[in-house]
């Protein structure tokens, strides 16, 4: 179909500029197989003339879409839909997560063997259950045959969506199976809600701090992020409501329990406020749970989604953390009004997520397998979590404030105001301690004096050596005169 037998119309009362608008529906009509590949899209003056706006409103709209690979321009020819590469999943600079860290530096110390890693939150491999979930690989192999290595259906394999609906139950969350959604892990899962509900130029809210590849997937679709400062008992609500009053956001992204990086989990309180908010503001919540399983205290917070009793919350879990990384599963719990855009969204991602794995982790779970390993890592990281709080106690400067999770892989520590943690981080490297310095859980990189130290790749034979010798860097650093006066933000460090 031909661009001009569609009738397009733009809102002059909407707060959304024109080109954006225009951007938008194009967008829409090539992703939705309206505009086939190499349909010419018509000639500025003449578009901009039957929409009644200004050439430049139609310019700024096709450099939009070109800057996503939409459409493509013919010098002398005008601009075209582009084939759509479904392998196009955002690129997130993973070099961040270890800043100023060159891979090659990292390659040379493990080569040696004596890195202590407090910085990365993938298991150890020890952790891996290889041979049960070898088992199951061959009886699904043995069962599906040939069936296992064909494409499922985009929104996920139905028995597994079967098996999470059922899952789910043991933490309160009722949903349909309609509304579950397979992803290639979390990652993915937030890559894919930024390309269904981000437009350049919409608004996002996040906590601050918050995760990294969050803060990636957003940009990469040029949004605006509001960071909201998050308190030991959850994000700061009368900060959150004044920025509502002035801002739209398109969602607001939340970590409610055991939150990277920090450790802190919501009250109940602020989680039941946080739902009434969102409500009286008419925005989604993109439920974020990265660690709900590992809870060192037997008591297993409330989920968001637990609560949401008006359909706000888009939930995401990932199987990362708390299973294999390199299976990249996951699942989203998406409402109805979105999940064309959502199904699209994946689809342009990667089709859909591997069926022999989707099949294994279904057999998996059914065979009481999945809750026999998370019995497991849980007693492994309990240990190795009591060993790091002793030792904080044991080594750790007076002057170093930090927060004791209740559950997680994550403990985030304060230098005195006028240190920063990014000249820690560079110290610790040189005595072959990795440690994540604060700046990068910020939308804006803001100094900070803040960081993070994880469970997660540490044996519980190297935690008490590995903090002793944390400490004694910190005490340097301390007793150096080498003080930064900056300006600190008390609002962003609460």
């Amino acid at each position: 179909m031909n661009i001009e037998e569609i009738k397009l119309q733009l809102d002059r009362s909407s707060d959304q500029h024109l080109y954006i608008q225009l951007y938008s529906k194009i967008k829409k009509l090539i992703l939705d197989g309206i505009l086939k590949p190499h349909t010419k899209l018509p000639p500025i003056r003449k578009l901009a003339k039957k929409l009644n706006v200004n050439n430049i409103t139609v310019v700024n709209a096709y450099n939009l879409l070109q800057k996503e690979n939409l459409v493509y321009k013919k010098v002398g020819s005008g601009t075209f839909v582009n084939v759509i590469n479904y392998n196009t999943d955002t690129e997130i600079d993973y070099k961040q997560y270890l800043h100023t860290l060159d891979e090659s530096n990292i390659e040379y110390l493990n080569m040696f063997g004596n890195v202590i890693d407090f910085s990365n939150t993938t298991p150890t491999n020890d952790l891996f259950p290889v041979e049960d979930f070898k088992y199951v690989i061959n009886l699904v192999l043995d069962r599906d045959k040939g069936n296992a290595f064909k494409y499922q259906e985009s929104q996920g394999y139905y028995p597994l969506r079967e098996t999470i609906k059922n899952y789910l139950s043991n933490y309160m969350i009722n949903c349909d199976i309609s509304n579950i959604q397979i992803i290639s892990g979390a990652q993915q899962g937030i890559d894919i809600l930024s390309k269904a509900l981000i437009d350049y130029g919409d608004i996002v809210f996040t906590e601050s701090p918050t995760y990294t590849g969050a803060i990636a997937a957003f940009k990469s679709r040029a949004a605006k992020i509001i960071e909201i400062p998050i308190k030991k008992d959850g994000i700061d609500l009368i900060y959150l409501e004044n920025k509502l009053k002035s801002f739209r956001p398109k969602f607001i992204y939340v970590m409610p329990n055991f939150q990277n990086p920090t450790g802190y989990t919501y009250s109940e309180t602020k989680k039941l406020k946080l739902l009434e908010l969102a409500n009286k503001y008419d925005t989604l919540l993109v439920e974020d749970d990265y660690l709900n399983e590992l809870s060192f205290n037997n008591k297993y917070p409330q989920t968001l989604k637990s609560l949401d009793k008006n359909n706000r919350v888009i939930y995401i879990k990932s199987f990362s953390k708390i299973f294999m990384p390199g299976l990249r599963l996951g699942f989203m719990i998406i409402p109805m009004s979105i999940q064309k855009e959502i199904l699209v969204a994946k689809h342009i991602s990667d089709i859909s997520t591997s069926g022999l794995m989707q099949r294994a982790l279904d057999l998996y779970i059914k065979m009481g397998l999945f809750k026999k390993h998370i019995n497991e890592i849980n007693r492994i990281y309990k240990k190795r979590f009591e060993i790091l709080v002793k030792s904080l106690s044991d080594y750790m400067p007076k002057q170093i404030s930090y927060f004791i999770p209740e559950g997680g892989l994550n403990f985030w520590l304060s230098l005195p105001q006028g240190y920063l943690s990014d000249e820690l981080h560079d110290l610790c490297i040189k005595r072959n301690i990795l440690i994540t310095p604060g700046s990068i859980f910020y939308a804006n990189k803001i100094k900070s004096n803040a960081f993070r130290i994880s469970i997660a790749s540490v044996h519980e034979s190297v935690i008490e050596s590995g903090i002793r010798q944390l400490s004694e860097i910190i005490n340097e650093l301390l007793n150096s005169s080498n003080i930064n006066k900056y300006y600190f933000n008390p609002i962003t460090h609460l």
